[in-house]
């Protein structure tokens, strides 16, 4: 069933990009050629100063991240855990420079994202150790980033919101370090959505990610873990005592319906959740960032990341 006649117009050229036709064997190379198209922008712009930095994962391995911070600030500033897009696959922080940027330059915020590992080759609980040892370096830096540790937020889009969600599981059931608020952009929560089990509606999942990019990005990403919380949030038994969310979906994304799930989940446990759904528009659309929904997205972006960081 095409769904094309319920894009909105302006994303008619994602129509043009290469459908991914995912496969084991070909996702070293698409990595390369997603890599090749990631250009850092110039910091100097924003009024922002970017340094890579490392740290120690929970095996041992070094995790590297972009940091951001904002030149011209007073006081403790918050701060912002963001893990990137990728299903889980591919992706890295340059990928989302831009954005990262402006969070630092308009909001006054202190951003780390990490440069998690990927699986096929590093499944679960590397990625979500990579995750959790970021959040640590944060509060253990806090003091020399002059942020606030009682505002440390997490965030991602995709497969990064889906961490960031099972990243604020985890940290609330560790009881080690505070998240004051969740930023999750479509993120992939559910391991069963778009399979046989959960087919889901037809009229989603056309564009960009489909079900069958779906399940290679689970299966490889759970390896032989099971699928149960935190690694899959969708699983969570008590969403009691999570943090405070805002979630952004679109009408015609394969994740729509679990997003709406999971702030009605998150709601019913009394969290304080916001969505936000464009229903015209499919998973990536920010890949035409000066489109309308675009330019909408990025306002709405930073000014609820604002609210739940309270810096405005």
């Amino acid at each position: 069933m095409s769904t094309r006649h319920l894009l909105d117009p302006e994303l008619a050229p994602i129509l043009e990009f290469p459908t991914l036709e995912l496969t084991l064997e070909g996702i070293p190379g698409l990595r390369e050629t997603l890599g090749q198209a990631d250009v850092l922008a110039d910091p100097d712009e924003y009024e922002v100063s970017r340094e890579e930095i490392t740290f120690t994962s929970a095996d041992g391995s070094p995790i590297s991240g972009l940091l951001y911070q904002p030149r011209e600030h007073s006081g403790n500033l918050p701060g912002y855990l963001h893990l990137h897009g990728g299903g889980y696959l591919f992706g890295s922080p340059k990928g989302s420079d831009g954005l990262n940027l402006q969070i630092a330059s308009q909001l006054g915020v202190v951003v780390l994202s990490v440069d998690y590992r990927l699986a096929p080759e590093y499944p679960i609980p590397l990625p979500l150790d990579d995750s959790y040892a970021g959040l640590a370096w944060l509060h253990s830096q806090a003091s020399n980033l002059n942020i606030d540790r009682s505002r440390i937020a997490v965030g991602g889009e995709s497969a990064g919101g889906g961490l960031a969600a099972a990243l604020a599981i985890r940290a609330r059931d560790a009881g080690e370090y505070s998240v004051c608020h969740q930023h999750l952009t479509y993120p992939m929560l559910d391991n069963l959505t778009g399979t046989p089990e959960q087919p889901g509606d037809p009229l989603v999942g056309e564009f960009v990610w489909t079900r069958e990019s779906n399940e290679l990005g689970w299966t490889s990403y759970l390896g032989d873990a099971p699928a149960v919380a935190p690694q899959v949030p969708a699983r969570v038994v008590d969403c009691v005592g999570l943090p405070p969310a805002w979630i952004f979906t679109a009408g015609l994304d394969l994740f729509r319906d679990e997003n709406i799930a999971y702030a009605q989940r998150l709601l019913a446990a009394g969290v304080a959740a916001e969505l936000l759904l464009y229903p015209s528009a499919c998973h990536a659309f920010q890949m035409l960032p000066d489109s309308s929904l675009g330019v909408r997205f990025t306002k709405d972006h930073l000014a609820a990341l604002g609210r739940g960081l309270s810096t405005g």
